[in-house]
């Protein structure tokens, strides 16, 4: 990944689903004047993603926000519509903020990219949790393979924040 710690976070459009349509935003809206955490992960129901990403951020959720996280974000390079699916199915609630970066622009735009085409996914988010103090990357813990979750997962990262 080209982004490092004490980076700002670069302008970048990704899309949420409000009122069962999509949106276009930009990622600083979310971001702004708050700490956030955020957690890249190759696509919404793949395998590992599914058994321990995305459930262990949800699990743990008011771990982190006792220690003052104001919102957790999950990013993939699927579509809106996906992403809010995958949240539901996974009862995040409002613990979790579901969003799409279909376009990669955000992905690209902090470099982590992967090409998973062998797989037939095309290209992809590296997995990935970043802590983020007003736009600035203060934590940032890349896998070395996506199909790991190890440096990354909710219950390894916590005593980074």
């Amino acid at each position: 990944m080209k982004i490092k710690e004490n980076d700002k976070i670069p302008d970048s459009e990704i899309f949420v689903l409000e009122d069962g349509e999509p949106v276009k935003k930009n990622i600083n809206e979310f971001l702004k004047n708050k700490k956030v955490l955020i957690f890249g992960l190759p696509g919404a129901y793949t395998s590992v993603c599914s058994a321990k990403h995305l459930p262990g951020y949800t699990k743990m959720h008011q771990e982190y926000k006792d220690k003052g996280i104001d919102q957790i974000i999950c990013i993939a390079a699927n579509d809106p519509f996906v992403m809010n699916a995958w949240g539901k199915q996974n009862n995040v609630g409002d613990k979790i903020v579901m969003i799409g970066d279909p376009l990669l622009n955000f992905i690209k735009a902090i470099g982590a990219e992967v090409d998973k085409s062998e797989r037939g996914l095309g290209i992809r988010s590296n997995r990935y949790t970043m802590l983020i103090d007003d736009m600035i990357v203060k934590k940032l813990k890349v896998e070395a393979e996506t199909g790991i979750c190890e440096v990354s997962a909710a219950e390894n990262f916590l005593d980074l924040v």
